[in-house]
């Protein structure tokens, strides 16, 4: 039996038996083949030549073939056996990055800069700093604090002005022209009316 025709998966219930090689690349012409009038021969090579790289060249592509099938079984029963063991994908991952984790964390690269960074923050130029910028922002807190109050009670001063007044009463005579006296037999009042008789004031 040609050990070509054998089923190369050692896992496989086939293991020494003949297998149809259909997808074999002997059929398949290539490029600088012999007999290929499209592609003469290069300067320099025989036609015994041309057919000893031919023949090695279909053995070379055979073996890739082969080797790709025994990658892809090889992968297949590797799936196979995580999956018996409970190892999903995710958890492979997960495990991958605990221990990429861990061997940053032991590197000398982190271990040093950590060091460095426990170096810094004992330092007096940091803890003055921390002290500045923990002042700073307590005053802008406050001076934050005192525009809001201040702008509250501008708002205020302003909606009591008679200014605003004057225009809220306008706003209530244009509201009143374009909404006109209500139809439910209800009173028509003034805009400038003080009763709390509108269901939405205007502000």
């Amino acid at each position: 039996m040609d050990p070509a025709s054998q089923d190369i998966n050692l896992n496989s219930p086939n293991k020494g038996l003949g297998v149809d090689r259909s997808d074999n690349l002997s059929d398949v012409p290539v490029e600088g083949a012999v007999g290929n009038s499209a592609n003469p021969l290069p300067p320099g090579l025989t036609e015994e030549e041309a057919e000893e790289l031919h023949t090695e060249l279909t053995k070379v592509e055979e073996e890739i073939n082969t080797l790709r099938q025994v990658l892809s079984a090889k992968e297949r029963h590797a799936t196979e056996l995580k999956r018996k063991l409970g190892l999903s994908p995710l958890n492979e991952l997960k495990q991958n990055l605990t221990k990429s984790w861990q061997d940053v964390q032991t590197s000398n690269a982190y271990l040093s800069a950590s060091a460095t960074l426990d170096d810094i923050t004992r330092s007096e130029a940091y803890k003055k700093t921390q002290e500045t910028l923990s002042q700073a922002g307590q005053k802008t807190s406050a001076a934050l604090t005192t525009v809001g109050t201040a702008i509250s009670r501008r708002l205020g001063d302003m909606r009591n002005s008679a200014t605003f007044k004057s225009f809220e009463d306008k706003m209530g005579n244009l509201k009143y022209k374009v909404v006109g006296p209500r139809g439910n037999g209800d009173a028509v009042s003034s805009p400038t009316d003080t009763t709390p008789t509108q269901e939405n004031p205007p502000f």
